[in-house]
C-alpha cells in the first residue's frame, strides 16, 4: 500500500509507510491519529477532504503546522507561548 504524506516544504510525496501524525490542511494542525477531535471531525464528514499525513512532528512543525490543544496539550501550550507560531491557529481551538 502507498500513502501520501507531505514533506517539511509542506510538498506531498509517496511513502510505503503510513504517517505517524495526521492533520487538517485548512486549520494548518497536525495531532495523534487517535485524536478524539480529529475523529469526531472525520465521523461527520468533510474532514478528510483536507486531511493530511506527517512522518513525524518536526515534519509538521516544518511545514507550518501547529499542534493540535486537544492531543497534544503539552506541545500545544508550548507553541501557543511562542515555541513555533508558524502556523495560522485553528478556528475551533484557537
Amino acid at each position: 500500500m502507498r500513502y501520501v504524506l507531505l514533506s517539511r516544504d509542506g510538498v506531498p510525496y509517496p511513502s510505503a509507510t503510513p504517517g505517524t501524525l495526521g492533520g487538517h490542511s485548512r486549520g494548518r494542525l497536525y495531532g495523534r491519529l487517535d485524536c478524539p477531535s480529529a475523529l469526531r471531525a472525520l465521523s461527520r464528514g468533510r474532514y478528510a477532504e483536507r486531511r493530511v499525513f506527517f512522518a513525524d512532528e518536526t515534519t509538521a512543525v516544518a511545514a507550518g503546522y501547529r499542534p493540535c490543544a486537544v492531543c497534544l496539550p503539552r506541545e500545544y501550550a508550548r507553541w501557543r507561548a511562542g515555541g513555533e507560531r508558524t502556523a495560522a491557529p485553528c478556528p475551533t481551538h484557537p
